[in-house]
């Protein structure tokens, strides 16, 4: 596996019983795991976290892939500090992990349009984007609106290409870039495929998600309606060719983890949520080749 350019794994968010957690999944397959909090790391002591979580792979080959707060750094309420906060540590902790990738939300002024939160992304990673290049961390921002638009929201100001490019170019450093997944783009009627060719170079980390669009509900009722016209799925289940997708990141030279990120899925949830997750664990091997398989020597 440790010869693997491209491993399947999952999103774990747990807190301090991530550990837990992976042993009792490891054993289905995956192949990296990532570490994600929500907002802050509240009472998780990050080295201590690091060992216990290297206790549970043990001789498995499979690796952490990632550190994710997801948070609004940009805000000034106490709880955004706290955001902030996470990712400096998550960046200071990251090799304590054995990674070298920190995410989460790029954060949003609240109600403003995304340009207007430019001055205050500069201002916060900035910072954090020099701190993350001393440690050789790099810093990707997951792309999901969650729920606004270019006009206003609450989280996050990178969910479309246009905000992409200000940020790159407001920031043009080599250690920032995007968490992707397909899934947000697709529910915004966009095309992923062009998409992720046009910013590979960009793309540090993915997430797993998929999404399937109602056509024919986009014909009848449009997309501002009162029917949902697109939801999300798991990798496997939804609209998109997961084996284009890998052969353009292959193409692209990505390395690194399709982490799946579950809990989305209208069907395979609850009591399906882990037979939703195993199933697209995989298909995404299935779409990447298969397993590692050496040359013969000559």
């Amino acid at each position: 596996m440790h010869k693997e350019k491209i491993r399947i794994g999952t999103l774990v968010s747990c807190g301090n019983k991530i550990p837990e957690y992976i042993k009792q999944i490891l054993p289905h397959g995956f192949e990296s795991f990532s570490v994600t909090f929500w907002q802050e790391l509240g009472d998780v002591d990050l080295a201590d976290l690091a060992k216990r979580v290297k206790e549970a792979l043990g001789d498995s080959g499979a690796v952490i892939s990632s550190l994710s707060v997801f948070g609004n750094p940009l805000e000034h309420r106490e709880i955004d500090e706290r955001t902030r906060d996470g990712w400096r540590k998550a960046i200071d902790a990251a090799h304590l992990f054995g990674c070298d990738i920190v995410t989460g939300f790029a954060g949003r002024l609240i109600d403003k349009p995304i340009d207007e939160s430019m001055s205050r992304y500069v201002e916060v990673f900035e910072p954090l984007a020099k701190q993350a290049a001393d440690k050789g961390v790099r810093l990707a921002f997951e792309n999901c609106d969650m729920g606004g638009d270019w006009k206003r929201g609450d989280w996050n100001i990178a969910q479309t290409p246009a905000a992409w490019d200000m940020m790159f170019n407001a920031l043009p450093m080599e250690n920032i870039g995007l968490q992707w997944e397909p899934c947000h783009q697709m529910v915004k009627l966009i095309d992923p495929i062009p998409q992720l060719r046009k910013y590979i170079k960009k793309v540090f980390s993915v997430h797993g998600k998929d999404a399937t669009v109602l056509q024919d509900v986009v014909k009848e009722h449009g997309i501002i309606g009162p029917h949902q016209f697109a939801y999300h799925r798991t990798p496997g289940f939804g609209d998109s060719n997961w084996t284009d997708i890998i052969t353009i990141l292959r193409q692209g030279g990505y390395t690194g983890s399709i982490d799946i990120e579950g809990w989305h899925d209208p069907v395979y949830r609850g009591e399906l949520e882990m037979m939703g997750q195993v199933h697209a664990l995989n298909y995404l091997k299935k779409c990447r080749g298969g397993a590692w398989v050496p040359n013969p020597e000559v």
